[in-house]
């Protein structure tokens, strides 16, 4: 008899299988993202959708290519109504850039790069030291793009379920007229009603998969057989295990004295700065498979793969209020 996989003793532990799972409430979240897009259309006069190449953004896109069509001939749209912004911070993975080039080219939609490291340059960004990350600088870089674009509203891919600040955000949440975000002041929502009314010099940051869970998202991906950058696929990959976390060897984050490096099958639950972003231990070659891996998960995708969240339970609390997504 053949031994089993690793994965394959999960799907037997946990008694089921990804063909097993209902996911018939996609269509709704499917739905409701839909209208909410077409609803920042309808109300905002320079709107843009937030876009790294990541899992969440891409399902976005999906969404927004159902709601909108693709430009060009032969469409059953006139194409997105609204730009496609990246936050560059100059530390992402290759293979995630020039996915995201890829897709922006498939649609035919508008891409606009600012990189954090424009931001160095022009003095705004100062980092303590060379090796820090950048991640939670791209609030700069991101305000400097409202500012130069004079932008009313951002889309973005965030989920409640991803982390406790984010839990607290409206849908359509209202940033002042310096880009933060003040979770006492936030807007009712009831029977999808959104108060999208703004004074001079404020905006707002939508998040129309906010109800989406993580599982939701790769149910959907399957779904959909939505394309992602190869590195969310089981890959063999040199890492070092560090404070309970597989820290990726590259340039920008090499081993300490001391640290082994090992060779791991790892994936990415999510994808950022090089610098802060860490995979996971897993052999799961497909979206099916990551459904299943997603069922019997006990961490967060960011708990479990970002370091700039281990800082402390108020690290993503107080960049938001900065101005971050």
């Amino acid at each position: 008899m053949n031994a089993r996989t690793p994965l394959e003793l999960r799907h037997e532990s946990l008694g089921t299988s990804v063909h097993q799972l209902s996911n018939a409430h996609l269509d709704a979240l499917e739905e409701e993202t839909i209208f909410i897009l077409r609803e920042v259309a309808a109300a905002f006069d320079r709107p843009a959708l937030l876009f790294s190449g990541g899992k969440d953004s891409l399902v976005l896109l999906k969404c927004a290519e159902k709601a909108f069509g693709k430009k060009g001939e032969g469409s059953s749209g006139g194409g997105l109504p609204y730009p496609l912004l990246m936050i560059d911070t100059g530390h992402n993975f290759p293979e995630v850039t020039a996915f995201r080039d890829q897709r922006a080219a498939e649609l035919g939609a508008q891409l606009i790069v600012r990189g954090v490291e424009d931001s160095i340059k022009r003095g705004t960004v100062r980092l303590a030291h060379p090796g820090e990350s950048r991640n939670a600088h791209q609030s700069v870089t991101l305000l400097e793009a409202i500012e130069e674009f004079r932008f009313d509203a951002l889309i973005g891919g965030a989920r409640r379920d991803e982390e406790k600040a984010r839990a607290k955000e409206r849908i359509f949440s209202h940033r002042d007229g310096f880009g933060q975000w003040n979770p006492k002041a936030q807007r009712p929502e009831l029977w999808t009603l959104f108060n999208t009314r703004l004074a001079p010099g404020e905006h707002f940051r939508v998040f129309p998969i906010s109800n989406w869970t993580e599982l939701d998202v790769w149910q959907y991906i399957a779904r959909e057989n939505v394309a992602l950058p190869s590195l969310y696929y089981t890959h063999k990959r040199e890492v070092i295990e560090r404070k309970g976390l597989l820290v990726p060897v590259t340039e920008l984050t090499p081993p300490k004295a001391g640290e082994q490096v090992v060779v791991r099958d790892v994936r990415f639950r999510t994808v950022g700065d090089i610098t802060c972003t860490c995979p996971v231990a897993s052999t799961a070659a497909n979206a099916d498979d990551i459904v299943i891996e997603t069922l019997a998960a006990e961490v967060s995708e960011r708990g479990a793969t970002r370091m700039d969240d281990q800082t402390s339970d108020a690290s993503m609390e107080k960049r938001k209020k900065d101005g971050y997504f």
